[in-house]
């Protein structure tokens, strides 16, 4: 592994889980695989693709439909939840002088001036459902819906707060939109791995070691993506040899969810968390120890489809912490619309500025 300082950690892991989640923009909500495979040319994808590029300018949400769910981006954009954590690393640069307890009624303002005039993403159900209750002016203790969806937004907060248990509140506090404590447990557990890595760590080990310490619901799947990393990594299983083998992986990872608007789909690809947290897990594990192990991970990982962007902020955040900014393909953060924007913000968090 690169030997890297703390700061080169810190923004391995903003801009490894940024370009993850620009690298998933082409084909988020494409849930066939293999359309996605025969779509790139049979291979890996190797650059910044706008909204279902190279798929007909729209992708299966299965439940949503066929649509562009991002008609606002271009290649080089972010998702959702790129957006989301840029808006983050935007509001705690704006107040990292001094720095501060994280304030979701004093970011809220910006939150609402960027949906409205800046945007350009998939809004999603929880979001908009938040945006309508502060205007109806509910108190932000009691903002959100109950989404179990995990939705990241706390990167940056690792160049802001050096305290784990701090971070742990920031991952949950960031998820404002979100009452479920699955997802809000999804985002705590890796704040904590990620911070545990930025501190030296190995992931392997950061994320053992988390769940022990948390709800039999996160432990459970974490060892559930455990185990379907060792059997599709062990070249003895009928797993290993298959061809997709990690949209396998994925989907064997999960129950079939009957959302009824059009056909049921494997939760192991979607937004939930009891998908999305073990399916990051198993990519981390897989690639962690190889060469180009970020970029391999994310490029599988954007393969898959489905809620793709939602697993790439945690395993881009986690890798990205590990190998360091270095490790991030010069070529996709180049590409990357807010590339220089956002690593001159990240200079102003505390832990970054020299």
């Amino acid at each position: 592994m690169h030997k890297r300082t703390k700061q080169e950690a810190i923004k391995g892991a903003f801009f490894g889980a940024l370009v993850g989640d620009a690298l998933c923009l082409g084909s988020h909500y494409e849930y066939d695989a293999q359309k996605i495979w025969k779509a790139y040319g049979n291979k890996p994808i190797e650059k910044l693709m706008s909204p279902g590029e190279m798929m007909g300018g729209q992708t299966h949400g299965i439940g949503w439909g066929e649509r562009n769910y991002h008609p606002g981006k271009k290649a080089g954009g972010t998702t959702d939840y790129g957006d989301y954590n840029i808006l983050v690393l935007e509001h705690l640069a704006a107040t990292a002088e001094p720095a501060r307890e994280f304030d979701v009624a004093a970011l809220i303002p910006h939150w609402m001036n960027r949906l409205t005039h800046n945007w350009g993403s998939w809004i999603c159900t929880m979001t908009r459902e938040t945006f309508a209750q502060v205007q109806a002016g509910v108190s932000v203790e009691k903002l959100g819906g109950i989404s179990n969806a995990m939705a990241i937004r706390h990167v940056a907060a690792h160049g802001y707060y050096d305290d784990e248990e701090t971070l742990a509140v920031v991952a949950r506090k960031a998820m404002f939109t979100h009452t479920s404590e699955e997802a809000l447990s999804g985002g705590e557990f890796f704040a904590r791995v990620t911070h545990r890595v930025i501190n030296g760590m190995h992931p392997r080990d950061a994320i053992e070691s988390v769940a022990v310490r948390m709800s039999p619901f996160i432990a459970s799947k974490v060892s559930q993506a455990i185990i379907k990393y060792h059997e599709a990594t062990n070249p003895l299983s009928t797993l290993s040899q298959e061809p997709f083998v990690d949209d396998l992986a994925l989907t064997s990872m999960a129950r079939l969810w009957d959302i009824g608007r059009s056909e049921p789909i494997r939760v192991g690809k979607a937004s939930p968390t009891e998908g999305t947290l073990p399916g990051a897990i198993y990519f981390i594990l897989k690639y962690v120890d190889e060469e180009e192990g970020l970029k391999k991970a994310l490029q599988a990982n954007a393969m898959v489809g489905g809620d793709n962007a939602s697993r790439a902020i945690a395993i881009g955040m986690v890798l990205g912490a590990y190998a360091g900014i270095e490790a991030v393909p010069n070529a996709w953060r180049e590409s990357l619309d807010d590339s220089l924007y956002c690593d001159a913000l990240l200079d102003k968090l505390p832990l970054v500025k020299l």
